[in-house]
This record gives C-alpha cells, structure tokens and sequence, in this order.
C-alpha cells in the first residue's frame, strides 16, 4: 500500500486564505467604525466646548455693557447714542478682557451676517476714544460660530418704573440700554449642538456713568476714572493712595 503524504491539499489552502481574507476584513470594519465613532466623538466635544466658551464670552460682553455714548447725532434735540440694537446686530460700549484689546472701553459689533460658508456671528471692537465707525471695518471680524440656519437679538423694553414690558425686535431708545438682550441661535445641524438659551442683563447702574446721574462728575471724568480703575461709588479725592497722606 502506498502511504498518504501529509499536509493541505489545493482546496483547503484555498479555504484557509479565504477564511482569513474575511476575518482580516471583519477586524478592519470594526476598527474603522470604533475610528470614526472616536472622531466623531471628538468633534462633538470640541464643538460643544466652543459653544459653551462663546456662550460665556457673549453673555459677559452683555453683562459688562456700559451705558456710555459712542456716537453724537446732530439732530434737533441732539441725541447720544449709546446703545444700537436690531434683529441682526447690536453695537454698544463696554469693558475687554485684557488679553484681547488693551486702552479702556471698547464699542463692541455683534453681527450675523454671511460668511464664506453661510450664516455666521461675528464680533468686532473699537477703542471707545476718537471711536469712528469705520474702525470697526479696519480689520477682520472674529468668526464666533459658523453654518448657522439663523440668529438673531431681541431687547427687553421697561416702563418709567424700570419693570419689563416686551421683548422687541428693533431697539428704539439709542440714549440708553435695554432692560436685557437676549440672543438666539440655530445650528443647521441641530442634531450635533444646540444653543443654550441666553438671556443677559447689563450689571451696572446707567446713572452711575451718565451725566448728570448723581455724581457730580463731568462725562468726561467719568471715563477717566473708569480707564484708570477707579469704582463709580469711590469720590475722586479718596482715590489717592493713602500713603501719601503721611499716616
């Protein structure tokens, strides 16, 4: 009898391969998938960090909004503008971080306008002395949030007794701010991200910088102070250093 030699025959080699062609397969599926899970995962978290720092920065420019004239019109009687709202933008005056714009106040431009890939919000800023409105065109503006489906602002009204009325669309009173301003948004992907509602009112006391307001001060000290540091409740003469004064 004629001994069998051992191994695989043609059949079982093929097999083999094709096994393993589909397990090969079946293992670089499930990487891929785990990969772009991870990107998208990824994605999503910096996309909602974004949004949750925008969110801050815009309700603390709200916030910090003083009441401060940026503009003079010369109409009969003469009007200071100091506050500038529509459905699309707002322009006012108000504080900086540090890391960003250095000089005192700064009038800031929130506007949604098209971009390179649709509806965006943008932010532009100009120093508050000699401001003219074409600075805020002088450089590019700060894309906030991009691939927007809409946006836009709405201005709480109060009566003489400072209680609220309604929510408008275009803000009428350019001599003073709103009551709050709130800003609405709509990602055209709103399964990735939605935008918290945001509601912010201005922090500090329109008589404690307008002319007139129960200070004594001239406009034009009232800036000064505010530039160099001095709080709105401090009197001029006890901004001295006490050390000076020999005690």
């Amino acid at each position: 009898m004629t001994r069998r030699q051992a191994g695989f025959t043609l059949v079982e080699l093929l097999l083999a391969v094709t096994l393993m062609g589909l397990l090969l397969a079946l293992a670089y599926g499930g990487l891929r998938a785990a990969s772009k899970a991870s990107e998208s995962g990824q994605e999503m978290l910096s996309e909602a960090s974004r949004l949750r720092i925008t969110h801050q920065f815009v309700r603390k420019q709200f916030n910090l909004m003083l009441p401060l004239a940026f503009e003079d019109l010369e109409v009969d009687p003469p009007v200071r503008v100091s506050f500038e709202g529509e459905r699309n933008r707002v322009l006012f005056v108000g504080p900086m971080p540090g890391y960003l714009a250095r000089g005192g106040p700064q009038v800031q431009l929130f506007e949604f306008a098209e971009g390179e890939s649709g509806l965006e919000l943008q932010f532009s800023h100009a120093p508050l002395l000699g401001f003219e409105r074409s600075q805020l065109l002088d450089l590019e503006p700060i894309v906030l949030f991009e691939d927007l489906a809409e946006g836009g602002f709405l201005f709480l009204d109060f009566d003489d007794e400072g209680q609220p009325i309604e929510w408008l669309e275009r803000w009428e009173e350019l001599g003073a701010t709103p009551l709050s301003v709130r800003m609405e948004v709509r990602f055209a992907d709103e399964a990735r991200v939605a935008w918290p509602p945001l509601v912010a009112s201005a922090r500090l006391d329109p008589s404690s910088v307008i002319p007139g307001g129960g200070g004594g001060e001239t406009y034009a000290e009232r800036i000064q102070d505010m530039i160099q540091g001095r709080r709105n409740n401090q009197p001029r003469e006890q901004a001295r250093d006490p050390r000076r004064d020999g005690n």
